[in-house]
């Protein structure tokens, strides 16, 4: 079974079992990302929001199931259209065999990989703690020439770690807000989460 055939299996698995869904694929491309959230909600899922988990910081994309009335519409269209989707079988909206929109969904697919890429920005640029490290490292490097004598080494070190974190972040805010400029475009709407932190919610699709 090829890399694509499992990721549509595990996700019809999820479709068929869970009101929630988690797509976790370490190595996935954002665009399989994107092109895995439309089919789930082809199947009566939304889009929910993204989580960075551990040091590695892999990518978690979750998805709830909709009650909206659209959302079951739409679920039972491609129910009856593509009655057994899967690996190997036609599936609404890709080529056959693969996690290629067609042309008429990829815009939908593309402004889902966008908002995905958005919200991963945004969950990676914790300010707090990336100017935390910054500083902390500072220290320890200034310890650390006090210590051992080896100032010329250890001080542009301590200089150079809070100015690393403070372009890590200009540059973070600079490509949401190209972003952020796309997803308007697209007819999406601001919003702030229980966080603070600014996401975009898409308009009601009217078509199936």
């Amino acid at each position: 079974m090829s890399l694509t055939d499992r990721h549509i299996a595990a996700l019809m698995r999820q479709i068929a079992t869970q009101n929630a869904i988690e797509l976790v694929h370490p190595f996935a491309e954002l665009e399989t990302f994107g092109s895995l959230v439309y089919l789930a909600e082809c199947y009566g899922f939304r889009y929910e929001s993204v989580r960075l988990v551990g040091k590695h910081r892999v990518m978690h994309v979750q998805l709830v199931r909709d009650a909206g009335p659209w959302a079951r519409q739409r679920a039972a269209a491609n129910s009856a259209a593509f009655p057994d989707p899967g690996p190997g079988r036609p599936v609404p909206g890709m080529y056959l065999g693969s996690l290629t929109p067609v042309p008429e969904v990829q815009p939908e697919v593309d402004v889902i990989t966008a908002l995905i890429r958005h919200d991963a920005l945004g969950a990676a640029a914790n300010r707090k703690q990336m100017l935390a490290i910054g500083w902390g490292a500072a220290v320890l490097f200034l310890l650390m020439a006090v210590l051992t004598g080896k100032y010329a080494v250890l001080l542009p070190l301590a200089v150079l770690m809070p100015l690393f974190m403070l372009g890590s972040l200009r540059i973070n805010a600079a490509r949401r807000a190209k972003l952020a400029r796309r997803l308007t475009a697209a007819g999406c709407t601001p919003v702030r989460d229980a966080a603070g932190l600014e996401r975009y919610v898409r308009p009601v699709p009217q078509g199936f």
